[in-house]
C-alpha cells in the first residue's frame, strides 16, 4: 500500500509521559510535509485541550472527543456530534452509583464539582486550561462533547467501563483512554469513526491512511486504516492488533515511526 495519510494519537503516542511535545515529533511532521504526506491528530481530548500540540504539528485536520469534534486545520468545525442528554443523565447516576468522580466537557469548558479529586492537577497540565468549579453537572448536558468517569482505582474503572457500555448500548460509546479515565460521548465518536470522517474530509481512501496509537480506545482506527502502527510503550493487547510496532514516547517513538516505518510507504502528493 502507499501511505497518503498519517492519522495520529496524542496521549501516550505523540506526546511524552509528561505531557510535552517532542522537538523530534515537530521535525518529523516536517518531514511528512516534505513527502507528500498529510497528517491529521484525533484525540480524547477536547479540542481546545489540543492547540499546544496543533499550533505546532500543523495538522491537515484533527478531531477531538475521539471524533465527536471534527476540525480542519485551521480550527474550523466541520462535524460535531454531542452526548445525548438521557445517555449523560445515566452515565452521570452510574459513576456516582460506583463513586468515581466524573467530569463534563464543553466544547470550550472543562467542569467539575471536586477541585480536590484525583487526576486534576494531571489534567489541567494535559489540556493547559483550569476546570471551572460548579455545583452540579446535570445542567450542561445539552453541550456535552464528553463525560469523564476517573478514579485511582484501575480495577474499579475497568468493570464500570463494561458496566457502563451495557447500560448505554447504542445510544453512546464508553472507552477507557487511560486506565485511569473513562471516556463517554456520542457513539459516533470513536476513533474508527474518526478516522473514517478524516480521510473523508481529506479525500483520501482509508487504505492509504496509517494510523498509530497507543491503548486500546485506538483500536477502532486500527480496524479502519490501512497500515496500523503501535507504540512501544503500548500494552500487548494493542500491539498484536498492529502491523508494526513502533519506539515508546519516552525514546522518540513518534519519530521513529515516522522515518521507520511510514515514509518508506509513502510518496510524493501528485
Amino acid at each position: 500500500m502507499t501511505i497518503k495519510l498519517l492519522v495520529s494519537d496524542v496521549d501516550g503516542t505523540l506526546v511524552a509521559p509528561d505531557k510535552s511535545l517532542p522537538a523530534s515529533a515537530v521535525a518529523a511532521a516536517a518531514r511528512l510535509r516534505q513527502a507528500g504526506v498529510r497528517l491529521a491528530l484525533v484525540s480524547a481530548r477536547p479540542p481546545f485541550g489540543m492547540r499546544y500540540v496543533t499550533d505546532r504539528m500543523h495538522p491537515d485536520a484533527l478531531a477531538g472527543f475521539n471524533g465527536g469534534t471534527v476540525m480542519d486545520g485551521a480550527g474550523t468545525v466541520l462535524e460535531r456530534h454531542l452526548l445525548p442528554e438521557e445517555a449523560g443523565r445515566d452515565a452521570l447516576a452510574l459513576l456516582t452509583e460506583r463513586g468515581v468522580s466524573a467530569w463534563l466537557f464543553t466544547a470550550d469548558e472543562w467542569l467539575i464539582t471536586d477541585p480536590a479529586a484525583h487526576h486534576v492537577a494531571l489534567e489541567t497540565r494535559t489540556v493547559r486550561q483550569e476546570p471551572r468549579v460548579v455545583p452540579d453537572l446535570a445542567p450542561y448536558l445539552s453541550e456535552c462533547g464528553k463525560i469523564v468517569g476517573h478514579t485511582p482505582d484501575h480495577a474499579l474503572l475497568a468493570q464500570v467501563e463494561t458496566e457502563m457500555q451495557a447500560t448505554l448500548g447504542e445510544r453512546a460509546a464508553a472507552r477507557r483512554s487511560q486506565p485511569y479515565y473513562l471516556d463517554v460521548t456520542n457513539r459516533r465518536a470513536d476513533k474508527g469513526f474518526a478516522l473514517r470522517a478524516l480521510c473523508r474530509q481529506l479525500g483520501i481512501d482509508p487504505v492509504h491512511a496509517a494510523c498509530i496509537g497507543d491503548a486500546e480506545n485506538d483500536l477502532p482506527m486500527f480496524a479502519v486504516a490501512g497500515y496500523a502502527i503501535a507504540m512501544g510503550n503500548a500494552a500487548p493487547a494493542v500491539q498484536v492488533q498492529a502491523a508494526a510496532v513502533a519506539g515508546s514516547n519516552d525514546a522518540d517513538g513518534w519519530a521513529d515511526a515516522v522515518d521507520r516505518i511510514v515514509l518508506p510507504r509513502a510518496r510524493k502528493a501528485a
